[in-house]
């Protein structure tokens, strides 16, 4: 039996979102300004926060869980009381950005969701950010459809990438984050399919844990010059685009590289 469910993460899978930008630039806030007195007593720099350091202290992760764990990754001082300063801070400013508009959604993704849910696959939207809602609701499908002429016959007038989507369990409040697989399973029950009858695709390597531990299949979207990373989790897939999924092989269960594919 092929797969009968996919679940998605948002950011860094789906969108292009303005959350590494949010945690970078609060922390600097932070460190010129409430912090400025303890700043020196830190391994923290502007330019030590880097994409890699997003990819590997917070992305997929809770909001708290990741300003505390970028918060010890640059030795701050009081971490437990400074955690949640931090995150409020980055919230007020990612919601901004993303009221701005100043983020864009993969077209490869994009494509790869609509194909997928044509397929007959049921699909879930499953990321640890309380925003993804407010993301995904901004992502018109009819209007990506107009500009790059996709043609599906899913895609209706004022669709948003939102709609599609069968379950969602993104934001919400779980005994345990990523790496552990509770966000996935709730997912995978939403959407009636048994675990092992579902794929995830995840850009972080907290989220290709947490898939495998939930006995899913895993799909790593290298976006970040990571392939090396999400494979030594056992994805069992890397690509740097999802246009490089073999779709016909969902149906037998397999994750598998288009044959004319380019290797990230």
């Amino acid at each position: 039996m092929g797969f009968q469910g996919a679940i998605f993460d948002v950011d860094g899978v789906l969108v292009d979102s303005p959350h590494e930008r949010a945690w970078r630039d609060a922390l600097r806030e932070l460190m010129e300004g409430d912090w400025a007195d303890i700043a020196g007593q830190t391994s923290w720099a502007p330019d030590k926060f880097t994409p890699q350091v997003y990819q590997q202290q917070l992305s997929g992760k809770p909001r708290l869980d990741g300003a505390t764990a970028v918060l010890e990754y640059f030795q701050v001082p009081d971490v437990a009381t400074r955690a949640r300063e931090y995150s409020e801070r980055k919230q007020a400013m990612v919601v901004l950005l993303i009221e701005a508009g100043e983020f864009t959604a993969y077209d490869d993704a994009l494509r790869f969701v609509l194909a997928v849910k044509q397929t007959g696959i049921r699909i879930a939207a499953a990321s640890s950010s309380k925003n993804a809602g407010l993301l995904l609701g901004k992502i018109r499908l009819d209007s990506f459809a107009e500009r790059t002429g996709f043609q599906s016959a899913l895609v209706r007038p004022g669709l948003t990438l939102r709609e599609i989507f069968d379950a969602d369990t993104s934001g919400r409040e779980f005994a345990h984050g990523k790496p552990a697989p509770d966000i996935f399973l709730a997912a995978a029950a939403e959407l009636g399919v048994s675990p092992e009858g579902c794929f995830v695709v995840e850009d972080a390597t907290s989220g290709v844990r947490a898939a495998k531990a939930g006995g899913m299949a895993a799909l790593g979207v290298a976006r970040a010059n990571d392939e090396d990373l999400l494979a030594a989790e056992h994805a069992d897939l890397v690509v740097t685009s999802l246009d490089n999924v073999e779709l016909s092989a969902l149906a037998d269960h397999q994750l598998r590289r288009r044959i004319d594919a380019h290797r990230p």
